[in-house]
């Protein structure tokens, strides 16, 4: 049982010797624990953006080499570009999320605060995911309509010989199907289990208020 549960507890109870928790003592408590779980979330977007900056630093030579030689070049940046600044732009608004939590001084406004952040969080993830899934698909679009380029840059970048085209593309496309579905599935259970729970607490915790606030 939490801090939290045990204060409800004593402030529910009539035939205790102690005087009872008013409502602003539950309230802060609330309080105090919402903005440190915004905090978290302020704090894991930057952790998140970190890791994809540095996993961009270990993609092989021969990876990138392919994209520029196929003409990708330009538009893999302009896409980084992007991202990077939507990503800036929410970890400023996680950041002044956390600030105004920090800083409120009622019930009410830490309810509207509280709803913000998760609506917040829920554009956030699905800015990534979507994003996510049009790059993919838009990429394999492109890798679709300029086959034989992508069979001579493969052939010379990578080395490969003794196959034909036609059955390189075909287990070329499986690869692409299967590391996309790999992929985005690995950023749907990330947010789910790590944004998720932040969101359910935080959403427990505005329930709490509510309560309070009747």
């Amino acid at each position: 049982m939490d801090q939290l549960e045990l204060l409800k507890k004593q402030w529910q109870s009539t035939e205790q010797e102690l005087p009872k928790l008013s409502y602003d003592d539950i309230y802060k408590m609330l309080l105090k624990k919402s903005s440190s779980i915004v905090k978290w979330i302020f704090l894991i977007s930057i952790a998140e953006i970190l890791f994809w900056t540095l996993l961009s630093f270990l993609v092989p030579e021969s990876s990138t080499k392919f994209s520029d030689d196929i003409g990708l070049h330009d538009v893999l940046l302009g896409v980084n570009v992007l991202n990077y600044s939507v990503f800036g732009f929410f970890i400023i608004l996680f950041y002044r999320n956390y600030r105004k939590i920090s800083a409120t001084d009622s019930i009410k406004d830490l309810m509207k605060n509280i709803l913000r952040t998760r609506k917040t969080v829920k554009y956030f993830v699905i800015y990534n995911v979507t994003a996510s899934i049009l790059l993919i698909i838009g990429i394999n679009f492109y890798y679709y309509f300029n086959q034989d380029m992508v069979f001579q840059f493969m052939t010379q970048d990578y080395g490969i010989t003794n196959i034909s085209q036609q059955r390189f593309m075909k287990m070329f496309f499986m690869i692409q199907i299967l590391f996309g579905i790999v992929m985005i599935g690995f950023i749907l259970l990330f947010y789910r289990i790590v944004y998720g729970i932040l969101l359910r607490r935080l959403h427990k915790n505005y329930k709490e208020l509510k309560k309070i606030e009747i």
